[in-house]
């Protein structure tokens, strides 16, 4: 299966995190990075006053079953010093955040497990390193990868 997930880092050497995330997931069994995007700066999303983060994407084939790909992507953020146990930091600054953006076209609605990414829609920071990756890629239920960026940019510009 074709898997996309997004990069992204606001704390410490934010390239090292998340070039050392990518090598943490491509040494996985049932696990292969095909692609990455480039990195970008990318303004915080949130309430939570914060410095820039470095964004980016990947694409990997994989054999793992969606929640066990999420395990394993909690499990790469913990070994990279993320800690997620207090509910205040949902939204505030981080060493590396991964997230299943899309698992081919399937849908999942389980608890703690949501696939196509819920918010995937109204983030740039997720959607143009996706474009760069997988432009006609479909989001179930929404449309094109480039379709939906190109709606964002145009609600964007005003």
């Amino acid at each position: 299966m074709r898997a996309y997930i997004g990069l992204g880092s606001n704390l410490g050497d934010r390239e090292t995190a998340i070039r050392r995330a990518v090598g943490y997931l491509d040494e996985v069994d049932g696990i292969v990075v095909t692609a990455m995007s480039a990195l970008r700066e990318t303004d915080p999303w949130g309430p939570v006053e914060q410095p820039p983060f470095l964004n980016g994407a990947v694409a990997i084939d994989t054999g793992l079953d969606p929640r066990v790909l999420l395990d394993v992507l909690l499990e790469v953020e913990r070994r990279l010093g993320r800690d997620r146990g207090e509910a205040s930091k949902r939204w505030g600054p981080r060493t590396i955040d991964l997230d299943l953006l899309l698992y081919g076209v399937r849908v999942v609605e389980e608890p703690g497990l949501v696939v196509p990414h819920p918010h995937l829609h109204e983030r740039r920071f997720a959607l143009e390193p996706l474009a760069e990756l997988a432009p006609d890629a479909l989001v179930p239920g929404k449309g094109t990868v480039t379709a939906l960026l190109d709606e964002l940019l145009a609600d964007q510009a005003g």
